[in-house]
């Protein structure tokens, strides 16, 4: 018994010191892209893509990792995924150009895919379920401390040490978790019986996500953009008929199909992750370019909304079990929207107590809306169905990151061409920066009803899941 306690309290070190990765270099590379623009000559549509091109091979292929551990292994593909990432992350630092730097950055969004599908999965099956919710808060809780500690700790390395040095302290960490995973997380292959991996379900979602994602991404500079945009779309409507009709499919669609609540609340996550991703990008660039801040006074600054979120989304979670999800979910859009749309009204001269206040403004609402949606997602299916809910969830959230970025893409290719991000083009980068929060704003406003559209979860469901 204490052996089997000791086991499991292992298994969450490692998934916590996982969690806590991608969070933080996310955050931390946000503050350092001004200073990667400077060093690697880049252009503003090329900067953007280092953050893409890592949030568009994690979304292409979270579902066909997730089946594929699920079948052959999870810590094979867990320990697998941190050795991708860590590796990728060294090559980061030791990137000569902006097209190596590129490179890298797909390398580590596929091992990060490889973490992101299957960290849950060995906290889930490693713990009881009268100990899973435990668990998975202080889960939470560390990615939440990555979102923290990047923008300040991400800050100071590039102000001190360089941009670089990021890459470094994540290579270095992700070693350290490759290390615990193999000495601590044990074996976990089981037979498959007569189970098949459905490749050409794998094949059909990674592809027509990445051309709906680049092709959005490129619309305004690649003239074939609008062909591939639409050959995404074509795609994902094959695997969802695919999908229909496979004996083992890689994820069950008639859940998306038949359940209201479900497909509302995925929806509503997508529309949310595309709303507010590109915030701290966006906000950045606005106070190192536009203000002048350096990286370790705008990380700071920055800190303030994952502080808030760390803060309050506990409350917000116990709140959305007392209240239906839904109503807690829509009140925290609705915050949102109303912070976009002061945020597209932002100017070179705006007091920085005001962005303090706005940043505040979307934490609470970011709180308000995740914790009570990922319930209702939740209490939406049968235990049996959990691990579909949580990945199709999980791809939502990073499609939605994705796009978030691909409508930043496109307004700063309409506005800024291939101009170097530098003071000399801060009055076309607030242009800009305030059209992309309008386009924000008014994807939250709709998303307030998809919100709603999703129709109260009975008590008896609820306790049901």
């Amino acid at each position: 018994m204490a052996e089997n306690i000791k086991t499991r309290n292992r298994i969450l070190l490692v998934a916590t010191l996982s969690a806590f990765l991608t969070p933080f270099m996310g955050s931390s590379i946000n503050l350092a892209i001004p200073a990667i623009g400077q060093d690697l000559n880049g252009t503003a549509i090329m900067l953007n893509w280092i953050v893409t091109s890592f949030l568009l091979v994690s979304a292409a292929f979270l579902l066909p990792f997730g089946r594929l551990a699920d079948m052959y292994g999870r810590k094979r593909i867990f320990v697998a995924g941190i050795g991708v990432f860590g590796a990728a992350s060294f090559l980061c630092a030791l990137s000569s150009s902006l097209n190596i730097l590129l490179l890298a950055r797909i390398l580590q969004g596929l091992g990060a895919t490889m973490m992101f599908a299957t960290g849950m999965a060995l906290l889930t099956a490693a713990f009881p379920p009268q100990e899973r919710g435990r668990v998975l808060g202080i889960n939470a809780a560390m990615v939440y401390v990555g979102l923290s500690a990047g923008p300040i700790v991400g800050g100071f390395l590039t102000h001190y040490l360089g941009w670089r040095s990021i890459f470094y302290v994540v290579g270095l960490w992700s070693i350290l978790v490759i290390w615990a995973s193999q000495a601590w997380v044990p074996d976990d292959r089981h037979p498959v019986g007569e189970e098949r991996y459905d490749a050409l379900g794998a094949l059909l979602v990674a592809v027509s996500l990445i051309a709906l994602i680049y092709g959005a991404s490129s619309l305004y500079t690649v003239p074939a953009a609008p062909v591939v945009t639409g050959a995404g779309v074509l795609g994902l409507a094959l695997f969802a008929f695919h999908e229909f009709r496979a004996p083992y499919p890689l994820l069950n669609v008639r859940v998306l199909a038949t359940n209201t609540a479900f497909a509302f609340s995925n929806l509503a996550a997508l529309i949310n992750y595309s709303a507010t991703f590109s915030i701290s990008y966006l906000l950045s660039l606005y106070l190192q370019v536009v203000r002048g801040y350096g990286a370790q006074a705008a990380g700071t600054l920055l800190l303030i909304q994952p502080l808030v979120m760390a803060l309050l989304s506990p409350m917000a979670g116990r709140l959305s079990d007392r209240l239906q999800p839904r109503l807690v979910s829509s009140a925290g859009m609705a915050v949102t929207t109303v912070g976009l749309l002061i945020l597209a009204a932002i100017q070179r001269e705006t007091d920085i107590w005001i962005i303090a206040g706005i940043l505040v403004l979307q934490g609470m609402g970011f709180s308000l809306f995740a914790s009570p949606n990922t319930n209702a997602v939740m209490s939406s299916v049968n235990r049996k169905d959990y691990g579909i809910a949580s990945s199709t969830l999980g791809t939502m959230r990073l499609v939605g990151q994705a796009l978030s970025m691909a409508i930043v893409s496109f307004i700063f290719a309409a506005n800024l061409g291939r101009a170097k991000i530098t003071p000399e083009v801060a009055p076309q980068l607030i242009t800009s920066t305030n059209l992309a929060f309008l386009v924000f704003a008014a994807l939250c406003f709709i998303g307030i009803f998809c919100s709603l559209a999703r129709g109260n979860v009975s008590r008896e469901e609820r306790e049901q899941g």
